[in-house]
Parts: C-alpha cells; structure tokens; sequence
C-alpha cells in the first residue's frame, strides 16, 4: 500500500507541474502570441504522464479500497491545475489515517 501511495504521490505532483506549466506559459504562448510550440510538447507531455496518473490512483484505490465516486474524484483532480497538490496532500493524510498501524502495547511486568 506504501508504495502505491508513493508512486500516486510522485506522479500527482509531476501532473500538477506540468498542467500549470502548460496553462501559465503554454496557453498565454500560444493565443497571445501565436507561438503553439509549448502547448504542442508540453500538452503530448501532459496526455502521457495523466495516463499514468490515472492508472496510479486505480491501483491505489484498489489497493485501500475506495468507492467508485472517490476514485473518480481523485481522477479529475488531475485535470484543474493546483487541484492535483491539494488531492495529493488530502488523499495521503487520508490513506495514512485509515491505514496507520497501531502502535505496539506496552507490556506490564
């Protein structure tokens, strides 16, 4: 379950970089100053790393066993820029909480 947690949390704030990249720099780039180059690459970047983003948190989801609507939620995150950061951040204090193991009793002697 780490290590699905890991891989979502890396691949969410790597699609969260590029989308704001491509929405700060590219769009501006492209219809204020006809120049499509950063949306042409970055928005192929983007395509690829949220396919990627999307089978990260199926796998997750799975893995702590989400209801549909959660894991449908999470998915869109990855598609309004800075919602990624914020779903990262709410989806690992989640998993953490709901699957923190519980700490060793002491024993009385």
């Amino acid at each position: 379950m780490r290590a699905a947690l890991t891989r979502y949390r890396v691949i969410a704030w790597i699609v969260g970089v590029v989308l704001i990249m491509l929405v700060v720099i590219g769009m501006p780039l492209k219809y204020g100053f006809d120049e499509p180059i950063v949306v042409e690459t970055v928005g192929q970047a983007h395509g690829f790393l949220y396919m990627l983003y999307l089978v990260a948190t199926f796998d997750l989801s799975r893995r702590v066993d989400w209801p549909l609507k959660r894991m449908i939620l999470v998915m869109l995150a990855g598609t309004v820029p800075f919602l990624s950061f914020w779903a990262e951040r709410r989806v690992s204090t989640l998993v953490l909480a709901e699957h923190a193991e519980p700490a060793p009793q002491p024993v009385a002697g």
